[in-house]
C-alpha cells in the first residue's frame, strides 16, 4: 500500500483562530475612502490577468510537488484573489458617512475639539478602517469617540484611563 507523504507523514499545523479573527470591517466610511478601496480593487482586478497567466507558465513546467515557483504564484494569486472578494464585500456593505449638519449633537464625520482644564483637542469622528489617532481622527467605537457620540455643546465626558479618570467638556462640533 502506497503512503500519501503530506497526509500521512507530514502534519498540516493549525491554528486556534483568535478574538479577532471573523470581524468584518467597519460599514461606515468617507466618499475619499471609499473611492481609494474601488481604486485598489480595479488595480487588483486588472493585474489578476497576467498572475493567473504566470501561474499557467509555470504550471507547465511539469512536476507541481517540486516546482516552487509555480507553488509561490499560485499562493500569490489566491491571496489577491481573496483580497478582491474581501474588498467587494466591503464595498458592497459600506455606508457614506454624510452627517446631519442641524443636529448640533456629535456624530459621524463630526470634527469636535475638546477641552480639559489644561489643554484643547480637537477629533474627527470616522468608521474604524479611517483611524489615525496622531492626526486626531478617531473611532466612533473608541473610548473617547464613544463616549462623545450623540453629545451637544457644552456637555462634559468623563473618560477612565488606566490609572486615572479625565473629565472632558464639548468646546465646539463642526461637520466635514
Amino acid at each position: 500500500m502506497l503512503r500519501n507523504f503530506y497526509t500521512d507523514v507530514m502534519q498540516i499545523p493549525w491554528r486556534k483562530p483568535g478574538k479577532y479573527t471573523y470581524l468584518k470591517p467597519d460599514q461606515n466610511l468617507t466618499e475619499a475612502k471609499f473611492s481609494e478601496l474601488k481604486n485598489k480593487l480595479d488595480r487588483l482586478k486588472f493585474n489578476r490577468p497576467r498572475l493567473a497567466e504566470e501561474v499557467k507558465k509555470y504550471a507547465s513546467d511539469g512536476d507541481f510537488s517540486e516546482n516552487a515557483t509555480y507553488q509561490i504564484a499560485k499562493g500569490k494569486l489566491r491571496g489577491m484573489n481573496q483580497r478582491i472578494l474581501e474588498i467587494e464585500d466591503h464595498l458592497k456593505r459600506a455606508i457614506i458617512i454624510k452627517p446631519n449638519k442641524n443636529s448640533g449633537l456629535v456624530q459621524l464625520g463630526s470634527s469636535v475639539t475638546i477641552a480639559t482644564a489644561s489643554q484643547e483637542k480637537t477629533y474627527l469622528i470616522l468608521g474604524s478602517s479611517e483611524t489615525n489617532p496622531q492626526a486626531g481622527v478617531i473611532s466612533h467605537n473608541s473610548p473617547i469617540g464613544s463616549a462623545l457620540m450623540g453629545r451637544k455643546i457644552h456637555d462634559k465626558i468623563k473618560i477612565k484611563l488606566a490609572n486615572r479618570e479625565v473629565e472632558y467638556k464639548i468646546v465646539k462640533i463642526e461637520y466635514k
